[in-house]
This record gives C-alpha cells, sequence and structure tokens, in this order.
C-alpha cells in the first residue's frame, strides 16, 4: 500500500534503539518519576531534622530551582512559523494539559496543571480571558507538583468538564453560574494513591463514559445522580483483563475511551507499556465485551477515535506507528509517521537509528480527517483516510531538556512537549505545550505549497525483486514568486516501528529539486 507523505516546514531524520526506549517510557508516565523524584527530594529534605535551617532551605530552593527550570518554561517565547502560532499564557509556570475548542463561544479552553487554573483564550477578540482559579488543587501549595488533566470537555449545555489526577476526581465548571463541583471517583488504587482519570467522553443522553490510568475499569457517570463533593451517579463496570495474564497490575493502563452513538458502544485502549496491548468494545445494552488483541509489535495503544464509517484509529505510543482497526472484522491497518526529525537530535541531516515519534492522542475532524500529535516527533499530523495522505506540522518550538541531544550540536535540539491537543468543528486545531508555558494553534486552513499523489495504491513485490512506483508532485499556483519551491524526498514504511524501511531498500529518481509555482513533475520511487 503506497501512502503519500508532506512534511509542513519539517524534515526527517531518525535515534539508536538503546535510547528509543528510553524516549517512549518517559512520554507517558517516566517523565513524571522525574518530578517525583524530586519532589521526595525536597519534602525529605524539608522534614530532615538532622540538617541545619540552612541546609534545609538550600536543598528546598535548589528543588524548586530545578522544577521551575524544567517545567515552567520560564524564558519561553511565542514561536511560529509559515502553519503554527503559540500563545505565552497570561501566568507563570502553569503546565498547561488538556484543550479544548468550544467553536460556540469562540473560546479556547485549557487547565493549569500546576496553579489550579481553568483559563480560555478569546478566538474571536484574539486575547486570553481573565482566569478562574479551581477550589481545591493540592499542588498549589506545593512548588514542585501539579496534578495532570488530559482531557477537557464541553457539553451541550456549554459547560465544561475536566478529569484531574491529584483529586482522583473529575470536576464541571457551570458556564452559567460560574461554579465548579467536584466529582470523586468511588475507587483508590493502592499503590498509587488515584485511579488517576485520563479520559472521558459523553453518550448520546449526555452521560459520561470515563476510565484511568490506575484503574482497570471502565466508569459511567449518571449526570442527573451526580452531587458535588460525592460519588454519587458513578458507577464501575469491571474491565476483563485475561490477556494480560502474568503482568504486574501495576504497569496495566487505560489509553482512553470514546463513545460510539450510532452503534451504542464504547471503545477503549488498555496497554502494559511495551509488553501487551488491548483494543476493547463495550455493548452498553448487552452490557458485554468484545476483545481485539494487538501484534506484539503495537502493543502500548493510548489515542483512540471513530472515523466516519465507524472504524477505530488508535495510536501506538511506543512506536511510530498509527493504525485502523476495521469494526467489523477486527482487521488492522499499519500506517507511520515520517522517521524522527534530525532536528529534535541537534543535527542538520544525519540521521539516528531507532528513534520513535511517538503518536499519542488521536481525534476526528470536522471533514473526516484524522489528527494526531507526535510527542517526540514534535509535530501535529492530519491523515486523510480517502486519499491516504499524511501531512505533519513542525512545532516551532524545542526544549533540549526534553531531548536526546548531541553532545556537540550548535543547532536547536529537543522537543515542545507537545502533549494534548483539541480539533474544533470548523478543523481549527490548538495544543498545549506542557513544559513551555503555552498554548498553540495549527492554521489547518493554510494551503500546503505542493502536493504528492500516485495512481498505484497497491504494489506487490515478491523477496528479492524490485518495483517502481511514479509518483506525481504539483506545486500551487498561487504562492508568491519568492516561495522556496525546493522538494526534498523522504521515505518510511511500516517495515519496521521507527519507519524504517528494515531490510528492504528504497531510492528516489530524483532526491532533491525545484519546481516552478503552478507546475508538475513525475519522478520514481
Amino acid at each position: 500500500m503506497v501512502k503519500n507523505k508532506i512534511n509542513a516546514d519539517s524534515s526527517a531524520s531518525s535515534s539508536n534503539p538503546s535510547k528509543s526506549k528510553k524516549n517512549a517510557i518517559y512520554a507517558l508516565l517516566g517523565i513524571i518519576v522525574v518530578v517525583a523524584i524530586a519532589i521526595g527530594f525536597y519534602l525529605n529534605n524539608d522534614s530532615s531534622n538532622d540538617l541545619s535551617g540552612k541546609l534545609i532551605e538550600s536543598s528546598r530552593n535548589a528543588a524548586i530551582d530545578k522544577f521551575q527550570n524544567q517545567f515552567c518554561g520560564n524564558n519561553t517565547r511565542p514561536n511560529s512559523n509559515e502553519f503554527v502560532n503559540e500563545y505565552v499564557l497570561p501566568t507563570t509556570c502553569e503546565m498547561p494539559l488538556g484543550i479544548a475548542v468550544d467553536n460556540n463561544a469562540s473560546k479556547v479552553w485549557y487547565i493549569s496543571t500546576k496553579n489550579g487554573i481553568l483559563g480560555s483564550y478569546n478566538t474571536k477578540e484574539n486575547r486570553f480571558d481573565q482566569e478562574r482559579t479551581i477550589p481545591i488543587w493540592r499542588s498549589r501549595q506545593n512548588p514542585i507538583d501539579f496534578s495532570q488533566v488530559w482531557t477537557i470537555k464541553v457539553d451541550r449545555e456549554n459547560n465544561i468538564w475536566f478529569t484531574d489526577e491529584k483529586q482522583n476526581a473529575i470536576w464541571r465548571y457551570n458556564n452559567l453560574l460560574k461554579t465548579f463541583e467536584i466529582f470523586n471517583i468511588p475507587e483508590i488504587s493502592k499503590s498509587f494513591g488515584t485511579t488517576y482519570p485520563v479520559s472521558m467522553d459523553f453518550d448520546s443522553s449526555g452521560n459520561i463514559y470515563l476510565v484511568g490510568i490506575r484503574s482497570p475499569s471502565l466508569w459511567f457517570a449518571n449526570v442527573t445522580e451526580m452531587r458535588n463533593g460525592t460519588s454519587d451517579g458513578i458507577s464501575r463496570i469491571p474491565i476483563p483483563l485475561q490477556g494480560f495474564a502474568g503482568i504486574d497490575p501495576d504497569l496495566i493502563s487505560t489509553g482512553s475511551v470514546i463513545v460510539d452513538e450510532n452503534n451504542n458502544t464504547v471503545w477503549l485502549s488498555m496497554l502494559a507499556f511495551a509488553k501487551k496491548g488491548e483494543i476493547f468494545k463495550y455493548d452498553i445494552n448487552s452490557k458485554t465485551f468484545k476483545v481485539f488483541e494487538l501484534p506484539p509489535d503495537i502493543n502500548s495503544p493510548v489515542g483512540i477515535t471513530l472515523d466516519n464509517n465507524d472504524d477505530i484509529w488508535v495510536t501506538d505510543h511506543g512506536t511510530s506507528i498509527f493504525y485502523k482497526l476495521d469494526h467489523s472484522n477486527g482487521r488492522i491497518t499499519k500506517f507511520v509517521t515520517s522517521q524522527a526529525s534530525s532536528r529534535v537530535f541537534g543535527r542538520n541531516s544525519t540521521s539516528e537509528e531507532g528513534a520513535y515519534t511517538l503518536p499519542y492522542w488521536i481525534q476526528k475532524g470536522s471533514n473526516g480527517s484524522i489528527w494526531f500529535n507526535e510527542h517526540t516527533g514534535n509535530k501535529i499530523a492530519v491523515f486523510n483516510p480517502i486519499n491516504m495522505t499524511l501531512v505533519e506540522y513542525w512545532i516551532p518550538t524545542q526544549n533540549a531538556l526534553f531531548g536526546q541531544c548531541q553532545p556537540d550540536s550548535a543547532n536547536n535540539c529537543g522537543i515542545a512537549n507537545l502533549l494534548q491537543f483539541s480539533v474544533g468543528t470548523n478543523n481549527d486545531v490548538w495544543f498545549t505545550e506542557w513544559s513551555e508555558n503555552k498554548i498553540g494553534r495549527v492554521d489547518s486552513y493554510k494551503e500546503v505549497p505542493f502536493s504528492v499523489s500516485s495512481s498505484e495504491k497497491e504494489v506487490t513485490i515478491a523477496k528479492g525483486k524490485s518495483a517502481e512506483i511514479k509518483l506525481n508532485l504539483q506545486t500551487s499556483s498561487t504562492l508568491s514568486s519568492s516561495s522556496d519551491n525546493t522538494i526534498n524526498m523522504i521515505k518510511s514504511g511500516t517495515f519496521t516501528p521507527t519507519g524504517d524501511l528494515g531490510n528492504s531498500t528504497g531510492s528516489f529518481s530524483e532526491q532533491s529539486f525545484s519546481i516552478a509555482n503552478g507546475m508538475s513533475k513525475q519522478i520514481s520511487f
């Protein structure tokens, strides 16, 4: 199967296999371990009786400085490129994560995971609104703590719902009354102290299905029965985990959840990171689960969404692969991003083996397109399932503290920690940069300067043989004469989890060339 790719203001490359696991591990949970160590250091020193007050104060300040330098984006600035614009948040060290586009109100909602603030950006007036303080936020009092909010949803009454890791709860902000309500999950993980609510979705009646990273359960919340400060109306639906037998339960996590209103079903992803992955379908009427086993090479499913044909699209957050799962027969069709850009590692062109881009969260756009973010690839991507074309937008911020920068690197390197995003009804895409104190927007309406197509959609090649694929390139006729129309060809495939071609080889008849505006060119792969 041939898949066309377009890199919008981007480039390609690859990392060492031994390093790639580190890339993947910190992405979902390991990044929090770094902070947990710092927190322990801070608290232990704060309570040590055998240290002098001066040493305690020095240790505390050192821990705070380290945290702020790594996570607060103290020296951040609003970078931009041809397709992406960034906006610095109005309060220092917000550590934004969950985000939701609210087209009805012309707002973009976000949560400060550090300060416990619900903020919004007015897209009509191009300014930030006054931020709203969430009444209970434990990490607000601890200078090196935060509570992760991965999901924000806007309901039919324009109320704002969001998850809360540390309080083991979900919240509702009543937009009319300007009040917050908290609803507690009626279970606590003995190992982690929280079920870690991570993803939720509404059914056709406005009720909520919810999952938590530290909970092997699907939760149902009857909104009419929910009461502020209680667990009323929230019930547990156990998930069958026979497929994870023999794996430490503490390593099993829920990825995300989405409701299929057309078929009255709920889909969710489950993973033991880099060990085992499964997709579950829950039938609301029969109250039964159907399990879809995943191949060993895509064992870390996180993001999950539905396309216009009710098929499931999933991101594998341990590789560079995303895939479609046919809801009728369970068949999986794998796709892959471009290989990790050399810019992530501070190189101009030299590639590194084994680097993953780590596709993370995924959403359907209003026109049926499939959007997802590449965490360590430092891009937001959109895939057209009709013509199988992938467009990737490079994020113009890089932080060397979150990346495997080369020791002799003279260029920018690292990633922006683009951890979550939201697609509006008009395909306007907004994202958060968790460690950069910024949100950003992808201008998806802006014309990409060229297109790639092929008349050949399937090619079968016998082992040891070769084939030629004709590619048609077309540049836009509306571009200014000063536009750079230099095309650099890149390749990747699902032969390996990183997009490398493995034991196969491939080359272009021309690797780099220029095309005048409005002109076309055919080359061979």
